[in-house]
């Protein structure tokens, strides 16, 4: 069967439709006989990305990016929605994943795809929406940090400009004469400083064996303390079980007990101020007190008259002789015979 010019001319131009469509569709970055995923993804900016720019997982495409779109209506976080597709149909994007637009090198930018390893949540089906963020790339790093720094070179360069002027406006015929004046103050140093250094180089030599004494003995002093170093470490030793000691004491029960007689001695110091006891009835009772030093005196005549006129109060005989005085009881002259006994002499 012979098959005419016009339909091998037509079977040739359908061909070549069909072989641009199918190019510029894999332009556009979609597969060759279709059926992507696509999903849609909200940013603040476009970041500069472009359609046809790489879907990028672990550093690997795993998609295109096909449009590009402003949204005017929508909030400032969604002021560009991106609609990219995925090549990989076993490829599933958890719910909770992030997606930036982000450099890929330094020139070229795409969608950077961070998996969530928890699918508890679930999956993000063919057609849904969520929310990207745009990285800073390198450029806007480097103009970040560079932006300060001109800023301060240039107000260097500002202050260094009047520096200049004033040395230029400076430099006259008096300013020459200054310098020259200047020169010869700092030369008349210099000769000053080198008699300096002579006197001192002869005054070494003069106490050089002063200087030799003084070195032996620091030198005798740190042999001594190198010799005293156990010493000194038994000492160090010593003081450190000390406050070991000290810290493992039981200060919480002896201030307690401390603490505990303060609050007794208070209560009695109390009682006293109060009157009560003894002790109380002493300090405020003034009639006791009145009646003590009464007592006191008493006695105290008494004693003296005892020891002027014992006849009055002792009734003694001596071979048949009596001497007469004032007669008393016996158990009472046993009782001041006691009395008289227990007086110290």
């Amino acid at each position: 069967m012979k098959i005419s010019k016009e339909i091998k001319t037509g079977i040739i131009a359908l061909l070549a439709i069909g072989l641009l469509v199918t190019g510029v569709n894999f332009l556009k970055g979609n597969s060759f006989f279709g059926g992507d995923e696509v999903y849609y993804a909200y940013f603040s900016n476009s970041g500069g990305i472009a359609p046809a720019s790489s879907v990028v997982l672990n550093g690997v495409g795993v998609g295109k990016v096909l449009s590009v779109e402003n949204m005017f209506n929508e909030s400032p976080v969604k002021q560009v929605r991106i609609k990219f597709n995925l090549q990989n149909r076993s490829l599933k994007i958890p719910k909770g994943s992030t997606i930036e637009i982000g450099p890929l090198d330094l020139f070229t930018k795409g969608l950077v795809l961070s998996l969530n390893p928890d699918i508890s949540n679930g999956f993000y089906k063919p057609g849904d929406s969520f929310m990207g963020v745009v990285a800073v790339d390198i450029f806007t790093q480097v103009k970040a940090y560079a932006d300060p720094v001109t800023s301060r070179l240039q107000g260097m360069m500002e202050k260094l400009d009047k520096l200049v002027f004033s040395f230029s406006s400076f430099w006259d015929t008096t300013a020459t004469s200054s310098l020259q004046g200047s020169m010869q103050d700092l030369k008349i140093t210099i000769q000053r400083f080198g008699s300096v250094a002579k006197e001192v180089e002869s005054l070494i030599t003069e106490e050089k064996v002063k200087l030799s004494h003084i070195f032996s003995n620091v030198e005798s002093i740190t042999n001594n303390l190198k010799i005293s170093n156990d010493k000194v470490a038994s000492i160090i030793g010593n003081t450190e079980k000390l406050t070991d000691d000290l810290v493992k004491s039981d200060f919480k029960n002896v201030i307690a007990d401390a603490h505990a007689t303060i609050q007794k001695l208070n209560k009695t110091l109390e009682g006293v101020n109060n009157g009560e006891g003894t002790l109380g009835k002493l300090v405020k009772d003034e009639t006791l007190y009145s009646g003590l030093v009464e007592t006191n005196k008493s006695l105290q005549h008494l004693i003296e008259d005892l020891e002027i006129h014992p006849e009055r109060y002792i009734h003694l005989s001596l071979i048949g002789r009596k001497v007469k005085g004032v007669p008393i009881p016996a158990h009472q002259e046993n009782k001041l015979r006691k009395f008289l006994d227990s007086i110290p002499d």
